[in-house]
């Protein structure tokens, strides 16, 4: 089962949007239990950088897995991790700078910036859920940086011009805060799980000696359980297969005259 989860986590870092939700159906199954529930979730989120100079936050669309550790104990805790594998931070609206070049400096004066970072997120975070099926979460996150650009745009004759710079060199490839969230386990089917959650960085999002900004961002998700259903079934199966009645083997069927 770990060889299992190492070998799914590692595909689902590499593999694209269409090859996660392929390969949630074939795994699914084998990784739920009683005690362990696996899904997708995705949804959209909001973010932005403290004390960065922009005019609004920036819209993205995160996808990943997770998974619901339950406590054999009390059910109502447990732990709740997973990737999120796109996960696109950033701000809307920054002002434009130098690109130490003045052909393009001319050709985006005016204009403005957006800053995309991506990471792949881990949220590591204690659950509980309440007879009622709300639940509350918190703990830390960790982000590892993919991708990060300013992307300059100016509209040119109702047409935009765009322009990407790479600007990975200068973000930390570590990222790391505060998550909190609440949300509702439906009843319903499998159990949809909706949840809004919050999060926020504590560490420096640039290098170098500049003023210190951090990552922000709200996201609106829903998860939903894979192959929760056909494992349970599957369990169901076996326990009515020890069910049954066998004779012992010394025993032979008694004759009738």
């Amino acid at each position: 089962m770990k060889k299992g989860l190492l070998l799914l986590i590692a595909l689902f870092c590499m593999a694209p949007a269409r090859s996660q939700v392929l390969i949630s159906l074939i795994f699914g199954d084998k990784l739920n239990s009683p005690f362990l529930e696996f899904g997708l979730d995705g949804g959209v989120n909001l973010s932005t950088i403290s004390d960065l100079d922009s005019s609004g936050t920036n819209l993205g669309f995160n996808l990943g897995f997770y998974f619901d550790i339950r406590s054999k104990k009390n059910p109502s805790w447990m732990i709740n991790t997973g990737v999120i594998v796109k996960s696109p931070m950033g701000a809307h609206g920054i002002p434009v700078y130098s690109l130490n070049d003045e052909t393009l400096d001319n050709a985006f004066a005016g204009g403005s910036v957006n800053r995309e970072i991506r990471y792949f997120n881990v949220p590591i975070l204690i659950k509980y859920q309440f007879k009622n099926n709300i639940y509350l979460k918190t703990g830390p996150q960790f982000g590892l940086l993919a991708k990060a650009f300013d992307e300059f745009t100016k509209e040119v004759n109702k047409d935009d011009v765009v322009y990407k710079k790479n600007i990975r060199d200068q973000i930390r490839v570590i990222d790391a805060g505060v998550a909190l969230g609440a949300g509702y386990h439906m009843n319903v089917g499998n159990g949809l799980n909706i949840t809004l959650q919050y999060y926020y960085g504590l560490v420096p999002v640039m290098k170098g000696d500049g003023p210190d900004v951090y990552n922000r961002s709200l996201y609106l998700t829903a998860g939903i359980p894979i192959g929760k259903g056909k494992a349970a079934q599957r369990r169901a199966e076996k326990e009515k297969e020890l069910n049954k009645v066998i004779l012992p083997e010394d025993e032979e069927p008694k004759k009738t005259n």
